[in-house]
């Protein structure tokens, strides 16, 4: 790790009432995706290699690796990062749970000036979305 960069992030978030098929596929849909973020704009889907882009533009990446229902993982860029910081690489892993589903997130070289946002920009949103999707 250089001195520009954060540790790891890791984070295991359930849900209550939701399938680990349902959460994956939320992360994925554009219009999901966008409804998490009060309707900004989200250009994502579910083929590997494809590139993305969340967030009105401010958070762009690739699909690395897709294992559907399972397993995403991704390279991101905020819009905080520096020219010459590192894509951060994200790990989300999909499991059911007794209750529901829950979310595996491993967030790795992330560059000094990125502010942990998880909780707010996406654990609090997927909370809201699944509350209200009935």
């Amino acid at each position: 790790m250089g001195e520009h960069m954060n540790k790891v992030i890791e984070q295991i978030v359930k849900f209550k009432g939701a399938t680990a098929a349902e959460l994956f596929d939320i992360f994925l849909d554009p219009v999901k995706h966008s409804q998490l973020h009060n309707g900004a704009t989200a250009k994502i889907s579910s083929k590997e290699g494809d590139k993305f882009s969340l967030i009105n533009g401010n958070l762009n990446g690739k699909n690395l690796l897709i294992v559907p229902n399972r397993m995403i993982v991704q390279s991101w860029r905020g819009n905080v990062w520096k020219d010459d910081d590192l894509d951060s690489i994200v790990t989300l892993v999909f499991s059911n749970t007794n209750t529901g589903a829950q979310i595996y997130l491993s967030h790795s070289c992330t560059p000094t000036q990125f502010k942990e946002l998880w909780k707010e920009v996406y654990w609090d949103p997927l909370t809201k979305f699944l509350t209200e999707r009935h």
